[in-house]
């Protein structure tokens, strides 16, 4: 071979990558580690239940699921993100309930579009929140809560992790539900918040179970009811809405993983399947029920739908509680 043929090659095969059609490229899929943002600080649910999933999609895939936290404007920022990016596969989002049922109605110029900007891979898990009060509340059920409601106008306050979180929106639902006026406390976290229920410096609020799950068994705080249809296994003696007599109450934390819109059909069917290899992990499974997590695994075309529902649930809610950050 002659220098010149021998300094044309590496420009041949440039020109050959540059020219190779978009679909071709993708029939390689996945030749490098692909990109799972968490659009949420690490440590909380969201972050440790996509780790715990993403990190047994690599056998199937073949490839390194990592995460990266981009926290900010309540999931926009991470959210974002994914939506601008390149759709070949190599970067998918960790969506919320925040992310894309509750922000939509919160943020009026949101930089993405929930629904037509992305492309659902699988809906994983529900996380059931739960209702709990301070001891210093002498109620157990619902109706003694609204009782003492009304033998007491102005002596119950709901503490929540920030303004427009799901756990200030879903009490304000409880509240207007039950016809009992209730004062907002904002915290910065769930942490803080509990804290005050436990000592009483508030009366209620509502947090999801997980991270509740210990204050209850421990006595420090009364759970009266979580927010799901029917009763859960790590909170078997806690009535569910349905049985409390909201049975229109239902309200979940859920993670979902999604893509950027244009994602190659056969790249969304190969994460939606090591996304379910993952789930039907019996060590997966039985970490995800410590967690308190349900286990749903819809296919990609269920996931449009069920993110469809869930906007269309939230915004009327968010509307009647008159919440706008922008």
């Amino acid at each position: 071979m002659t220098r010149l043929s021998l300094r044309l090659v590496p420009l041949g095969c440039a020109l050959l990558a540059v020219l190779t059609p978009p679909t071709a490229q993708a029939q390689n899929w996945p030749n490098r580690s692909i990109r799972l943002v968490v659009p949420f600080a690490a440590g909380g649910s969201t972050d440790v239940i996509a780790r715990l999933v993403a990190a047994d999609m690599a056998g199937p895939l073949g490839q390194q699921v990592v995460v990266e936290n981009k926290a900010g404007a309540g999931g926009s920022t991470g959210s974002a993100e994914i939506a601008r990016a390149t759709p070949d596969g190599y970067a998918i989002l960790a969506a919320t309930v925040s992310t894309h049922a509750i922000n939509p109605a919160l943020y009026s110029r949101l930089p993405f579009d929930v629904i037509d900007d992305f492309t659902p891979i699988v809906h994983l898990v529900d996380i059931p929140n739960v209702l709990v009060i301070s001891p210093s509340v002498p109620a157990r059920t619902v109706a003694e809560l609204k009782a003492f409601a009304a033998k007491n106008p102005g002596r119950l306050n709901y503490a929540s992790p920030g303004v427009g979180s799901i756990g200030h929106l879903q009490s304000q639902w409880f509240a207007n539900l039950i016809g009992v006026s209730m004062a907002h406390v904002p915290y910065r976290g769930a942490g803080p918040a509990m804290q005050d229920v436990m000592t009483g410096e508030v009366q209620l609020m509502i947090d999801n179970v997980p991270t509740a799950l210990e204050q209850i068994r421990s006595g420090k705080v009364n759970a009266l009811l979580v927010s799901s249809p029917t009763r859960i296994a790590q909170l078997p003696d806690t009535p569910s809405s349905v049985e409390a007599g909201l049975p229109q109450f239902i309200g979940y934390s859920w993670l979902a993983f999604l893509a950027p819109k244009g994602t190659p059909d056969h790249v969304v069917t190969a994460l939606y399947g090591a996304a379910k290899a993952s789930l039907a992990n019996p060590q997966v499974r039985e970490r995800l029920q410590a967690l308190s997590a349900t286990v749903v695994g819809e296919n990609p075309s269920a996931t449009a739908a069920f993110l469809r529902a869930e906007r269309a649930k939230w915004t009327p809610i968010v509307k009647t509680i008159g919440v706008q950050l922008d």
